[in-house]
């Protein structure tokens, strides 16, 4: 079976027709999905490789830098080195009418303001009295800082999402009381992560991706019963961002920002 054409060949006065064989378009339509395929995977590599040194070369060295305030210190981030409370901003701390300044219940405890630089990142749960000096106590105490962005910008670090659109995460430090559904205690906050770069750093820091439990998980998702089934991150690459035209789930285009979600790392001081 002969398909397409080529140039006439003349044999004995006559002109006869050679075209492709089937063989021969076979073999070419496997190159083509071998070569669409291996710029597939080229992506995907390449996208799990910028992940990885996010996990390495940022919120890994952030936790490194805030451990190493504690050493230094004795204390963790903005608490009071006379007076520690054991709690980021504990220098800030009020507590609320009937609750205890030290010990016992801190339900209802005033909750500081977290530890900042600049703006607090999209999508953060509002608190009153935030600090914005992260970068000055870290300076002072001599802490070597990721280099993020850029100079003065090192809590920060960009990213493409997967529609090649750009994406920027913060990290804060704050505590949380024993009532908060993501947990309690020191924790880091990691604001502008693509859902499945969540799910990646879940399961590089947890073992398994999910959103309710172990110590990376998402901001407001409570751990309600025990040995339940694990929860998705509850965003997707075409929900549609915060303040967009189009509202609600799956109706962004593929071209699109993705829309991010916020993580708590949980702190070991």
């Amino acid at each position: 079976m002969k398909y397409g054409f080529r140039r006439p060949i003349t044999l004995g006065g006559r002109q006869k027709q050679s075209g492709f064989t089937l063989v021969e378009l076979a073999v070419v339509l496997a190159v083509i999905g071998l070569i669409i395929g291996a710029m597939a995977i080229g992506k995907d590599v390449q996208r799990n490789a910028e992940y990885t040194k996010i996990k390495n070369k940022f919120v890994d060295q952030w936790e490194q830098a805030y451990n190493q305030y504690y050493q230094r210190t004795g204390v963790v981030v903005g608490d009071n080195q006379v007076a520690p409370r054991v709690m980021v901003n504990g220098a800030a701390y009020t507590a609320a009418v009937g609750a205890p300044i030290s010990g016992g219940d801190m339900t209802s405890a005033t909750e500081p303001g977290r530890a900042c630089d600049k703006a607090e990142g999209a999508n953060m749960t509002v608190r009153t009295g935030s600090t914005t000096n992260l970068r000055t106590m870290m300076t002072q105490t001599g802490i070597r800082m990721p280099p993020g962005r850029a100079e003065g910008f090192e809590d920060r670090y960009v990213y493409l999402d997967s529609n090649g659109n750009p994406q920027e995460v913060q990290v804060c430090f704050q505590w949380n009381r024993p009532d908060r559904p993501e947990g309690s205690g020191n924790v880091m906050i990691i604001s502008g992560l693509t859902p499945e770069l969540a799910r990646m750093l879940d399961q590089m820091v947890d073992g398994k991706p999910d959103a309710r439990e172990g110590r990376f998980r998402q901001q407001a998702v409570g751990n309600g019963a025990a040995n339940a089934p694990g929860v998705q991150w509850d965003r997707t690459s075409d929900d549609s961002l915060p303040g967009s035209a189009a509202t609600g789930d799956n109706v962004q285009r593929d071209e699109s920002q993705v829309a991010t979600v916020v993580a708590v790392y949980k702190m070991n001081q």
